[in-house]
């Protein structure tokens, strides 16, 4: 009899990696929320997406900079809801200053959190995969492109595109499958911080309103349709990836845009 499909989601108690454990359930999958806490409100949309799909879920507190919590968290998963057949790493933080007011501690905590908590949840995942699985990065845009004032977390999502990119080498041979996801802005609670003035620079917010928003369940639809079809690349959105478009094929054009607009709101907001 074959096992219920079972994916570990780190980060899977809000935002996008919430939103693709709630999908999971209600195809009556099986689903592991890994992250540092969890409210009863997402513990009761769980709960409702669980009954209306049959599926069970979990959830296992774990923080994906310790490489040793992170094991013994995948091991009580899989001991609980079955081998892995997918891992989704869902986890990570924000941090928007221009690189003349970053300091080092903040950029290397982004880089902790995301790129190597990203190198952590595939040295725990890949041994505990079954055969012919799937480890799938949400990586962004700004591990495509960047932005004004993500001197950190571009840095750190330019990383895990790396690390997704050669592990797909070194392992599709194998068999494990690897995707790595890059939507723009999502209308998430870590966003909805960003967005809070005060928590990011202006210039760089300004940006981000040209190329648009997309909101949860469309980004988690258009995701969750990309990690099925076994997608390596999968970048939600039609202006994104217009804008992706333009970036690879006229590189100074995109340039020669963006620094028009740069220019622009620097003067708008910092003289």
């Amino acid at each position: 009899m074959k096992n219920t499909p079972h994916t570990l989601i780190t980060g899977g108690a809000s935002g996008l990696g919430l939103g693709l454990g709630l999908r999971l359930l209600k195809r009556g999958e099986h689903v592991s929320v890994l992250d540092l806490a969890i409210s009863d409100s997402v513990r009761a949309q769980l709960d409702q997406a669980a009954s209306a799909g049959g599926g069970r879920w979990e959830y296992f507190q774990t923080d994906i900079t310790k490489p040793a919590m992170l094991e013994q968290s995948f091991n009580a998963a899989i001991g609980q809801l079955g081998p892995a057949s997918q891992v989704i790493n869902s986890a990570g933080i924000i941090n928007n200053q221009s690189f003349d007011k970053l300091n080092p501690d903040d950029f290397r905590r982004v880089i902790e959190v995301n790129l190597f908590g990203s190198f952590n949840v595939a040295k725990a995942a890949i041994p505990r995969l079954e055969k012919n699985g799937r480890l799938v990065f949400l990586a962004s845009m700004a591990g495509l492109i960047s932005n004004y004032g993500y001197t950190a977390y571009g840095t750190s999502k330019f990383g895990v595109v790396g690390l997704a990119t050669t592990l797909r080498y070194e392992y599709a041979h194998l068999g494990l499958n690897v995707c790595c996801v890059c939507p723009p802005e999502v209308d998430t609670p870590m966003v909805k911080h960003e967005r809070t003035p005060g928590n990011a620079d202006p210039v760089s917010l300004a940006l981000k309103d040209l190329a648009g928003t997309l909101n949860v369940n469309e980004a988690c639809d258009a995701m969750l349709n990309g990690i099925d079809s076994n997608q390596f690349l999968i970048v939600p959105g039609l202006r994104s990836k217009a804008t992706l478009l333009l970036a690879r094929h006229s590189p100074g054009l995109f340039f020669t845009f963006l620094n028009f607009n740069i220019s622009r709101l620097v003067r708008k907001y910092k003289e």
